[in-house]
């Protein structure tokens, strides 16, 4: 018998296994494909090489600027395939060794519950003190008729080696940010389309709408808060019907779905007495913990941020807990982001929720467009907003828009989880010139004294 059984091994899955490992644990890993998951093999990782591709690209047709002649002669987008399976593939290796060093056995297939006490793997039943589930998503493709045929998923998207001519990105997401961010780089004509009203909807406003404006300058046409009804093949391209007051149409070569659904099929939840929500997530309490005493759920099973660096956070959590602490999980101190050019980032409540739950805010703001770093750079679009409770000082959100955004928001990350007041922030000392100085900045100006701002 083992003392942790995972299942699923993603970030999430393996995060889990190395901490239970190092608290002395038996641990065994269940996966049925490869190690690292959809982030590492199919997701975050391989998606940030092509934007990496994209800002260069994007770095050279701006030399200009700073007086250097430079053209680009081609694009080998083989070349960045075969770096991006580069990149995941010793990522994943060194996954695989650590999991290794540790300990930890991988065992290879699905795992299905029997019971609250033991699974299923090819056959063979196993079992455990404590379970942790880490099962992750997976693409839903939304039934919209004739789609099929014009699809292009994600997976598809990340080894193409010619882009198309046109696509349609069809949601408003992470995911589909960043693949219109690429695919408009890289020549190709980019329309995105959702049902919501803006991009990005979990986000502050005002970061949706300098998200929106950015993208448009890309040359990004947005159709928000407009339904796919249909796709017609028409030659070698395809009619996307759009509901709306002008129930537009768009001609394009490929549309681009990204839509994911929590894995909670062909698990055996049920023979284990395991409840899922309204939404088909996982139910998990604070402690991570499920309906049924010693099994956990972490990542994208249960919902809430799809996003690895929230699935690895529960998994510590998770792993601690089933070793015998009882630890809370904090999920409002999970930070959010999207590698846009500019990059979207934040964490806790946005100032629209702050106003909902009637407290007593206080807003403040700096803009990049000041910052002698931005200006140096030429990196100037986007701004840091700081969201505060003016009673105790609460720093209840902070919001960026700009170059490094996803770094920085880790200083507001620890500023929140440590409690530290606005003034606290304000009073911080930052290098200069950086971006990090903007977060400073933006608290002064919510106390009213910003050095660089005209007086209120």
């Amino acid at each position: 018998m083992y003392d942790v059984i995972i299942i699923g091994g993603g970030p999430g899955g393996y995060a889990a296994a190395i901490r239970s490992a190092q608290l002395d644990a038996g641990v065994a890993l269940v996966e049925t494909d490869i190690i690292g998951g959809t982030c590492v093999n199919r997701g975050c990782i391989p998606i940030k090489v092509w934007l990496r591709a994209a800002d260069t690209l994007r770095r050279i047709q701006g030399a200009g600027d700073f007086g250097i002649r430079a053209k680009v002669e081609g694009i080998d987008f083989q070349t960045i395939v075969e770096r991006k399976n580069g990149v995941s593939s010793d990522i994943r290796m060194g996954m695989e060794a650590l999991l290794g060093n540790y300990g930890v056995e991988v065992l290879k297939g699905r795992g299905v519950f029997k019971s609250p006490g033991e699974i299923d793997i090819n056959g063979a039943v196993y079992q455990a003190k404590k379970y942790i589930i880490a099962t992750g998503s997976r693409m839903a493709v939304p039934d919209i008729p004739g789609l099929k045929d014009a699809l292009l998923t994600t997976d598809q998207a990340l080894d193409l080696q010619k882009l198309p001519a046109s696509i349609l990105i069809y949601g408003a997401g992470p995911i589909e940010v960043e693949m219109a961010t690429i695919f408009c780089r890289f020549g190709s004509k980019v329309s995105l389309a959702a049902q919501t009203r803006r991009l990005l909807p979990r986000e502050d406003q005002d970061s949706s709408q300098r998200l929106a404006q950015a993208l448009r300058d890309e040359g990004v046409t947005l159709f928000l808060g407009q339904k796919l009804e249909s796709v017609k093949p028409v030659g070698n391209e395809f009619i996307c019907s759009l509901s709306g007051s002008k129930n537009p149409t768009i001609t394009v070569e490929k549309v681009l779905c990204a839509p994911r659904l929590p894995n909670t099929q062909n698990l055996g939840l049920e023979n284990a007495g395991i409840l899922l929500d309204e939404d088909g997530n996982v139910r998990a309490d604070d402690f991570l913990q499920t309906s049924v005493e010693g099994i956990y759920a972490i990542g994208d099973v249960v919902g809430h941020t799809m996003q690895s660096h929230a699935a690895s956070a529960m998994a510590i959590t998770a792993a601690e807990n089933a070793m015998g602490q009882s630890k809370l999980f904090s999920f409002n101190l999970v930070p959010r982001g999207a590698w846009s050019f500019p990059e979207v980032a934040s964490v806790g409540l946005t100032e629209e929720e702050a106003e909902n739950q009637d407290l007593d805010i206080t807003v403040g703001e700096f803009p990049y467009a000041i910052n002698g770093l931005a200006m140096s750079v030429n990196e100037m679009k986007g701004s840091v907003k700081v969201v505060f409770d003016e009673r105790y000082g609460k720093i209840l959100g902070v919001h960026i828009v700009g170059p490094n955004a996803n770094e920085l928001i880790g200083e507001a990350v620890v500023a929140m989880q440590f409690e530290y007041t606005v003034a606290e922030l304000a009073a911080g000392i930052r290098v200069h010139p950086t971006f990090s100085e903007n977060v400073v900045d933006a608290a002064r100006d919510a106390l009213g004294w910003a050095l660089y701002l005209p007086k209120r």
